[in-house]
């Protein structure tokens, strides 16, 4: 009966996931400044007529910014219970460790130096230099996890290259100043807005692999959360595990803030949230619900921030830090002892 009971929880639990995202979803294409029907948007999607602005509304802002918040919240929530699994702490995230401020300094850099010398950047660069600087920040947190013994320390170090990276990204485009770049201000401070279909294709491409990657990877991340020796004994081969753990976490966060910029706490929140909702730590379960919950998470905070207070926009850090902090402080304050 109790194994009947909790197939029944996360049946449920997958199904509570899918309608929150139906129902947001039609929310963020319906709900702004020009009101769009459910009718129009149904007519829209089956090639019925629909007014042009309207058509263009749908097509052109709304449809892609919910499609892009759902992959890159279901991107950010898979890397943020990637690195809670490999470093084996609650609190871990690509925000917290600095893991995203590194990639958000690489485009910068990047889109300052193209715009100056009148280069059209690719959605491909943009994610190979947002993967080059999350990638630095992770080797900087690995090799500070070498050095210090308390897992609060490499918190403490992975928030300071956060804020050394956070604050040489605003020096860099306060003295950039352009009309070219004005878009650079939007996007340094995390926002879905601006992204076309062409974008969400290429995200879509690169987040839906890895997804699939990491849920090949569950059973050996279910034996390595365990212990290693118990991962060793079952034949995992730890090492490589070890690897495509950080390379998948680092790509996945480098794919949202090529996109969006960087957006806080999502990482680290849901896949509590989620746990709770399970009532379950499997990963071949806290994978795809993960992913899920990333999306609603993402979709909710968009919604707020265009709408709470239209028409100013609030950037979606803001937003996923009201709902995100929280739920770090407590999980923060069950701790009995630092890992």
């Amino acid at each position: 009966m109790g194994e009947k009971r909790q197939e029944r929880r996360y049946g449920t639990a997958f199904v509570v996931l899918a309608v929150l995202l139906m129902i947001l979803f039609i929310c963020n294409i319906c709900i702004g400044s020009v009101p769009v029907s459910v009718l129009e948007v149904k007519s829209y999607f089956l090639g019925g007529n629909v007014p042009e602005v309207t058509a263009g509304i749908i097509g052109k802002i709304r449809l892609p910014r919910a499609l892009a918040a759902m992959l890159l919240g279901g991107a950010l929530a898979l890397s943020g219970y990637l690195l809670q699994s490999f470093f084996r702490n609650p609190i871990a995230g690509p925000f917290v460790l600095g893991i995203s401020s590194g990639a958000k300094l690489a485009v910068a850099v990047l889109m300052i130096l193209s715009l100056r010398r009148a280069m059209q950047l690719s959605s491909l660069m943009m994610i190979t230099a947002a993967f080059v600087g999350a990638i630095l920040s992770m080797v900087f947190v690995l090799a500070m996890s070498k050095r210090v013994n308390k897992m609060s320390a490499l918190i403490v170090s992975g928030v300071m290259i956060g804020y050394i990276c956070s604050a040489i990204t605003d020096f860099i485009v306060t003295f950039a100043e352009d009309s070219q770049i004005v878009n650079l201000h939007n996007w340094s401070r995390g926002s879905f807005s601006g992204i076309n279909m062409g974008n969400v294709q290429v995200m879509a491409v690169v987040v839906f692999s890895s997804f699939l990657l990491v849920f090949f990877l569950a059973k050996p991340i279910s034996a390595y959360e365990i212990s290693e020796v118990t991962a060793k004994s079952l034949g995992v081969n730890v090492p490589f595990l070890k690897i495509s753990l950080v390379i998948l976490s680092s790509i996945l966060s480098a794919c949202v803030v090529a996109f969006a910029g960087p957006v806080s706490f999502v990482g680290v929140a849901t896949p509590h949230l989620v746990k709770r909702l399970l009532g379950s730590s499997k990963p071949i379960l806290m994978i795809p619900a993960c992913f899920l919950g990333g999306a609603v998470f993402c979709l909710l905070s968009d919604l707020i921030a265009r709408m709470v207070f239209s028409p100013t926009e609030l950037s979606i850090s803001t937003v996923t830090a009201v709902f995100g902090a929280p739920v770090v402080l407590i999980v923060m304050a069950k701790r009995r002892k630092d890992v």
